[in-house]
């Protein structure tokens, strides 16, 4: 039991159980409606909300990386989401924040949408990590947990975005804070450590959306096999043959799964 219940059932899953991964000045409603055939939820953004990683996202657009910058970081979103309201897709949106306000105020906009908000403490971008966003809430783990309990206080849906491979980091360990603190997804890019996967399922509860090199059926089925409950889709995320791959390999899966149950 966590801190804070969620108002959704969880256990109902997006299907199929493909999500799209968010990609820094790149997804956005247009890239989730291109998306929308072969996923069940789409991550926009990342979107930095308050005035600490704003700073940091234009220090990162002055070196050439692309970033979502609109004025009113809230507005963007909130018409972001309406584009998709006849789209067989669920939102959400990656957040990079250092303060509570502009997070809760973004969990009002996704409860009213029916979004899932994600926490990003996956950027490993130093201009990010240096005022304490991204990356560097996986060292200070009540900060993130406070993250997730604030948003899910609002009974919104919380996935939180991990890597492996950071040092000093516990994955295992770091799981069930979060799930005590209200989340309910973690959102694992597995680098090249993807039997971790398996490791962190066997610590938690939350359902484990497996992220990293997803391709094929080889892919989805060894991070399936090792105990996620979904699979994401990065960078090829705008290409059609690989999320057909993708969705085809899920479905299967999950077919063989069903009907070994039955025997």
């Amino acid at each position: 039991m966590s801190d804070v219940e969620s108002a959704s059932d969880t256990d109902a899953l997006f299907q199929p159980r493909v999500a799209l991964a968010s990609l820094s000045g790149e997804s956005d409603a247009a890239w989730a409606r291109r998306g929308a055939p072969y996923a069940g939820v789409a991550f926009l953004g990342g979107i930095a909300v308050d005035a600490k990683t704003r700073e940091a996202a234009r220090e990162l657009v002055a070196r050439d990386r692309h970033e979502f910058l609109p004025p009113d970081p809230l507005a963007f979103v909130d018409d972001q989401f309406s584009k998709l309201a006849a789209v067989s897709i669920r939102p959400g949106v990656n957040v990079r924040t250092t303060t509570l306000e502009p997070l809760v105020a973004l969990a009002g906009l996704c409860r009213r949408h029916g979004a899932l908000v994600e926490i990003n403490a996956h950027c490993r971008q130093d201009e990010m990590c240096a005022v304490g966003a991204g990356e560097s809430l996986l060292r200070d783990t009540e900060r993130l947990c406070e993250q997730v309990r604030a948003v899910a206080r609002m009974g919104v849906d919380v996935s939180v975005k991990v890597r492996t491979e950071v040092p000093g980091v516990s994955l295992t360990t770091l799981a069930p804070r979060l799930e005590q603190a209200g989340a309910c997804f973690i959102h694992v890019d597995a680098m090249d450590s993807e039997q971790v996967v398996a490791e962190v399922a066997r610590s938690t509860t939350m359902r484990i959306i497996a992220n990293n090199g997803v391709r094929d059926r080889e892919t989805v089925f060894e991070y399936l096999d090792y105990g996620a409950d979904a699979v994401s889709v990065g960078r090829p995320s705008d290409d059609p043959r690989v999320l057909s791959r993708v969705r085809d390999a899920t479905d299967e899966w999950f077919t063989q799964q069903e009907r070994a149950q039955k025997r």
